[in-house]
């Protein structure tokens, strides 16, 4: 009767629009629906953008793999993260720890997902995190590893041999990914993948929606400013004291924040004068909170003041990007912003400084080169141009908008796939 009952509902599932390319998939072993994954992301949660980077890949391990089982090892949780990924995907399993110096487990949890799970995924992030982490794991197991939507630094050479040893490495940015063929790797899989914040999907819109009527602004009627100094002071909030590379980096940091915001003022002042319309100055790091009203609110003109709101707290993915998605645009000296209000269907410029990482690239790599400014070559004009550009024809800057997803999509889809083909 069991095995009748079974077969009665294997039809009925299978004449189901959706059922035949996702069965069609099991069969083919692109999709192995028991397989188990050791995520190892969620770097630290003074950055909504690292915070996004496990939400993000989560999502589409739940859309492209959905008969999965993945477990998360962790760096950091704090900031009300450990509780939101529990209201978002019930049925992940954490398991924190360290590797100790003999290079195994330091928990039980961590132990088990050691023996138990299939394959481990090194979560997006702005070079190889954990080269250590990947190595414990290939040396403890055997099983196969991989990275998925990184950028990687001149640094990550002195990882070639994990780098060889891996199953796939999917860079986040095509500047990455020359660098990683300059390696001339034998990793059988060297490819492009956008990266995984691109998928996030998270919403508190009751929060957000208190927040702006607190503090006056309207959907549609206001954009979003986000600062940002040429390294980011990890130091100050963590309360440390700086080393000596600290504060060499603390000082060219100084010396370019006047040169690099004067311009986004500009642009704040021309929308604000232009349009009548308002402005929030908010962050995506801790630090930002501060940075925003010192340097992109206190200056401006008091004609402009008066229509920019200057957000006094840090916040989390959920509540961002459901402000976000209520914004006519967003200008981010930050990268992770921009793809947050990308994936709400928000226009999004992004000012990349050239202390930062190769994954500015990325806006360009996904279509919305028109949207990516390097500061020191552009002015404050050719960026408010951009913007009203955007404004003025927001239909043709929401096309734009879509067509990029549709390429985003598309690669998502394909490199999930293909990291489970690698068990």
């Amino acid at each position: 009767m069991e095995r009748r009952k079974f077969i009665k509902d294997l039809a009925a599932f299978a004449a189901l629009p959706i059922a035949a390319p996702l069965m069609g998939a099991i069969s083919s072993g692109t999709i192995k629906p028991n397989a188990k994954i050791l995520l190892r992301s969620s770097w630290q949660t003074v950055n909504i953008g690292d915070i996004g980077h496990t939400f993000g890949i989560m999502e589409l391990f739940n859309t492209y793999l959905p008969g999965a089982e993945v477990t998360l090892w962790p760096n950091n949780l704090e900031n009300g993260v450990d509780e939101l990924l529990k209201k978002s995907f019930s049925k992940l399993k954490l398991a924190p720890g360290k590797i100790d110096t003999t290079g195994k487990p330091t928990t039980p949890e961590l132990r088990q997902a050691f023996e138990t799970c299939d394959i481990m995924v090194h979560g997006s992030g702005p070079w190889i995190v954990v080269p250590q982490d990947l190595a414990a794991w290939h040396k403890q197991t055997g099983k196969p590893f991989g990275m998925y939507g990184i950028s990687l630094v001149d640094g990550d050479a002195a990882s070639l041999d994990l780098i060889n040893k891996s199953s796939f490495i999917y860079c986040r940015d095509t500047a990455s990914l020359d660098y990683l063929k300059s390696l001339k790797s034998k990793c059988p899989v060297t490819e492009f993948a956008p990266d995984a914040t691109f998928a996030i999907n998270l919403r508190n819109d009751q929060l957000a929606t208190d927040y702006l009527n607190r503090v006056g602004l309207k959907k549609g009627e206001f954009i979003c400013v986000i600062p940002r100094l040429r390294y980011t002071p990890y130091w100050k909030m963590k309360g440390t004291k700086p080393t000596e590379e600290d504060e060499k980096k603390y000082m060219i940091s100084q010396y370019y924040n006047e040169m690099d915001h004067v311009k986004l003022r500009e642009v704040m002042i021309r929308w604000v004068r232009e349009t009548g319309l308002k402005v929030l100055a908010c962050p995506e790091v801790i630090y930002q909170v501060g940075l925003a009203k010192e340097i992109l609110v206190d200056p401006l003109p008091e004609d402009v003041k008066k229509q920019v709101v200057w957000r006094d707290t840090y916040w989390i993915p959920d509540e961002a990007q459901s402000v976000y998605g209520q914004a006519r645009a967003l200008i981010s000296f930050e990268m992770h912003s921009p793809i947050i209000a990308f994936s709400s269907n928000v226009p999004a410029i992004h000012l990349r400084q050239p202390t930062d990482t190769r994954k500015g690239q990325m806006w360009a790599d996904i279509g919305l080169a028109e949207w990516l400014f390097e500061i020191d070559f552009t002015s404050g004009n050719q960026i408010g141009d951009a913007l009203m550009e955007i404004h003025g024809d927001y239909p043709k800057a929401l096309k734009k908008l879509a067509k990029a997803k549709e390429f985003v999509t598309k690669r998502q889809k394909d490199s999930i796939h293909k990291i489970i083909d690698s068990i």
